[in-house]
């Protein structure tokens, strides 16, 4: 790394390592943090429904920490006051102390007054279910009443729309996943009493949001910061000079950027990871990003028809020596996990593809691994291979 009169200048490969240390892929892991220094350090972590090898809230820390027990993963998360979930990247598990932080996006649902549905009776059907959580304590949309009226997903119950609506605008935290329905409790029972405030105004909230962005990506453009907790560029704009970050120039990147001054100080150094990575993993979420640092392109095919799929239903990126070297579409058949698609960057990859099948499968329960398709046969033949030496 050198640095210039007006900027530091970052090679590509700077910026990767800069990157990856960021998402914890490169050093040693905090493991005295455990997943709640996971949680700290990456800011937010993405929720999605899709459950395959695990939940993806459950990937995230597997592939920085290795095989955590599940449900250590989960208690770690809802217990304590140590989190709430909140729309950030898109529907995540926040750490409790940036609840002050999302203050200027509570404010913007207030204002605009409802999210999708409009309440018959919003005055009533929220007193309901303000009055039901303090007198029973926390529950899932359907314990106060039903999520549905028997329709499609989005026909929503009045009672789901006044919950929904009250999450929105703070009234009520989502404090834990069960049986992957939220449960809602009231925010003053939730968030502890020095963090339950809106005192902080709007450019102040986002002069948080931006520099935890830059801390948890390294290095990123103005998209990128902006895109970490879907902030709008302007946003970005407003704060950037008072962020704390520095601002960069990347080798190949074209575009203004700017880097986490801490990251800048200490080179990046130390051992890689090799895992399977959740496609809604922080380090992979933002497509563009991700082929601008790696040269990867990486679509989730989950909501493609079947026919037209090319790498599987749920392909996970394969990272290994700080690069992403492959995807495997990974499937469970009893205690069995099933590599139903195998696509490798290089031959060269199928070692590491092997590794992180095989670590994987140990962490969900699965005693044998099968590869049942890849890109070519030779492909198939060379992982099958290497998870026979493991």
């Amino acid at each position: 790394m050198t640095t210039a009169t007006a900027a530091v200048s970052l090679s590509a490969d700077d910026a990767r390592r800069l990157a990856l240390r960021a998402q914890g892929f490169l050093g040693a892991p905090d493991r005295r943090g455990g997943v709640r220094g996971i949680l700290r350090h990456l800011g937010a972590v993405q929720l999605d429904t899709i459950s395959v090898l695990a939940r993806s809230h459950e990937l995230i820390p597997y592939a920085r920490l290795g095989a955590v027990g599940r449900e250590a993963v989960e208690r770690a998360y809802w217990s304590e006051q140590h989190a709430f979930e909140y729309w950030s990247h898109a529907a995540c598990i926040l750490p409790i102390e940036e609840w002050p932080h999302f203050a200027f996006r509570r404010r913007v649902k207030r204002a605009q007054g409802y999210r999708w549905h409009r309440m018959k009776d919003k005055e009533g059907s929220c007193r309901l279910v303000l009055d039901r959580l303090r007198a029973e304590g926390p529950l899932t949309s359907t314990e106060l009443g039903g999520a549905k009226n028997g329709g499609p997903w989005w026909d929503w119950s009045e009672t789901k729309i006044a919950v929904e609506w009250l999450l929105d605008a703070g009234d009520v935290v989502v404090t834990e996943r069960r049986g992957w329905k939220r449960v809602y409790d009231l925010a003053e029972r939730a968030v502890p009493d020095e963090l339950l405030h809106d005192d902080l105004d709007d450019r102040e909230c986002l002069r948080r949001l931006v520099r935890l962005a830059g801390q948890s990506l390294g290095v990123g453009t103005r998209a990128d910061l902006a895109d970490y907790h879907r902030l709008k560029g302007e946003q970005v704009d407003s704060v950037i000079a008072d962020s704390g970050l520095v601002p960069v120039e990347v080798e190949g990147w074209g575009r203004p950027a700017w880097a986490d001054p801490a990251a800048l100080a200490a080179p990046p150094r130390g051992r890689h990871r090799t895992t399977l990575l959740s496609p809604f993993d922080s380090l992979v979420w933002d497509r563009a990003r991700t082929e601008r640092i790696f040269g990867f392109a990486h679509r989730l095919e989950a909501y493609v028809p079947k026919p037209k799929r090319v790498h599987g239903y749920f392909a996970m990126p394969v990272l290994s020596g700080g690069h992403l070297v492959g995807r495997i579409d990974p499937a469970r058949e009893g205690r069995t996990l099933v590599a139903r698609q195998v696509t490798l960057e290089s031959p060269k990859a199928a070692p590491a593809a092997a590794r992180a099948l095989r670590e994987a499968a140990e962490w969900v329960g699965c005693s044998d691994v099968r590869v049942e398709r890849a890109a070519t046969p030779a492909e198939a033949a060379a992982v099958t291979a290497e998870l026979a030496a493991l």
